[in-house]
């Protein structure tokens, strides 16, 4: 009987390394290994807590189970996200296992989730996550004011409250809604192109449109959340409101201001949390000013949001804990002295282009560049555990990412690279609590 304790890091990921190759001997070990934790014969190892006194990694895997079981049974996208929560569940739990993941993560298509059940057309390609139909957006101009509020009680909207509960009845961690953030919502329905469009021309109808999605889909659909698991969490994802796509200032008055409404009123607020705007680096970007094109390079200046005034914005819809993700750019420094500064956990994002093979084109180059990287950043996260008041738990029950974050994990993952990673995670140890007094911080 196949048992996953026999996958210990890092035996799994060369197991994973070789089914990727195309090796039938991995196949079949594979569907072994698969065939056991869809049974449930590894359920008490999902329930095992992580240790919190290590730096640890978690990531996103639900594209690479769902290419594992598409190759091993044939099951295609709808079937898999959404027809059989436990298999769904402990697919993607076993593919943590198999990475070499202590911190295990729940997560979906929620981009696609969250658009479906208002109506949006979608699309299911066989093997790779749903996306709504570009060429059919939902709203437009003249009739987004008509939508109103979903069923959350069938559905998408039944499907994620199914896999919440089981993963939840699986792990013991509190159950974790991910949904949109009202721009990217917006992106979804109403278009791209559309709402940049209007984002320069008719700021304020965007912001009306965000408060109607605030209004009469997310706000209510965070209240179904809590009112089914009092004891949940609710992540927001905002990948087209981040300073990357629409900059600075858009991202801090439209895409955060919007999130910021809808959170006001609720009980539950500080169990809200958005991490993943990316491109901090766009506000240190200097703009210059209008007029000839002769002027002097020296006249220019920055202008809009700045780093810290961004820092602030996305703190104020993160508080728990403070992201540095790959595409922001910016020195992993900066985000440990933010951590200590106020007092919260440092986690570290590796996107999906770092760990992409086909991205890399000299792997051995890679390997040396991202071992510097993830030592670097195993350094800020144990100098940031060592100086903060760290709770007993190091957080390791609560269903957010923490530490190094896989952004995703999938069957286009280079396993060499993600090896090396938890490889330095694995190396930095343990660590002790306050060893570092915040008053006597400095710089190293």
């Amino acid at each position: 009987m196949a048992r996953i304790e026999d996958y210990p890091f890092p035996t799994g990921l060369h197991l994973l390394a070789r089914w990727q190759s195309g090796d039938a001997g991995a196949k079949r070990e594979m569907t072994e290994i698969f065939d056991a934790a869809i049974a449930g014969d590894f359920d008490a190892n999902f329930a095992v807590p992580t240790p919190s006194n290590e730096i640890h990694a978690t990531a996103s895997v639900h594209m690479l189970a769902l290419a594992i079981l598409h190759d091993l049974y044939g099951i295609e996208s709808a079937e898999y996200y959404k027809t059989d929560p436990w298999r769904y569940v402990r697919a993607n739990l076993v593919a943590s296992r198999l990475l070499g993941i202590k911190k295990l993560y729940m997560t979906w298509a929620l981009y696609a989730f969250t658009c479906e059940p208002l109506g949006q057309i979608m699309m299911y390609p066989d093997r790779f996550p749903p996306g709504c139909d570009p060429d059919e957006p939902l709203i437009n101009k003249d009739n987004w004011r008509s939508l109103d509020t979903p069923d959350f009680s069938t559905g998408v909207p039944k499907v994620i409250d199914e896999i919440m509960r089981v993963t939840e009845q699986i792990t013991g961690m509190a159950p974790l809604l991910q949904i949109s953030a009202p721009y990217s919502l917006a992106a979804d329905i109403y278009g791209q192109e559309p709402l940049l469009a209007d984002v320069v021309h008719d700021p304020d109808h965007v912001n009306a449109l965000l408060d109607h999605l605030a209004d009469k889909v997310l706000g209510p659909w965070m209240d179904h959340h809590i009112e089914t698991f009092p004891n949940g969490w609710i992540e927001l994802s905002d990948a087209s409101g981040s300073p990357f796509f629409i900059g600075a200032d858009n991202c801090k008055n439209m895409a955060i201001r919007a999130i910021q409404y809808m959170i006001k009123d609720k009980a539950y607020a500080d169990r809200v949390y958005d991490n993943n705007y990316r491109g901090d680096f766009v506000s240190q970007v200097k703009k210059k000013r209008r007029g000839s094109r002769r002027r002097p390079a020296r006249e220019e200046k920055s202008g809009g949001v700045g780093l810290m005034e961004l820092t602030e914005a996305k703190v104020s819809v993160c508080p728990k804990f403070i992201m540095r993700l790959d595409a922001d750019n910016v020195d992993i420094s900066f985000y440990a002295d933010q951590s200590i500064q106020r007092n919260i956990p440092l986690t570290v994002g590796i996107g999906s282009p770092q760990i992409d093979r086909n991205s890399v084109g000299n792997l051995q180059a890679a390997k040396m560049e991202m071992t510097e990287f993830a030592r670097s950043y195993v350094e800020s996260i144990k100098r940031v555990c060592e100086t903060i008041d760290l709770p007993e738990d190091n957080f390791v029950m609560d269903p957010w990412p923490s530490h190094v974050y896989f952004e995703d994990v999938n069957a286009q993952s280079q396993f060499e690279l993600v090896e090396l990673i938890l490889n330095e995670v694995r190396k930095g140890g343990t660590f002790k609590p306050n060893a570092i007094p915040a008053a006597d911080f400095r710089d190293p």
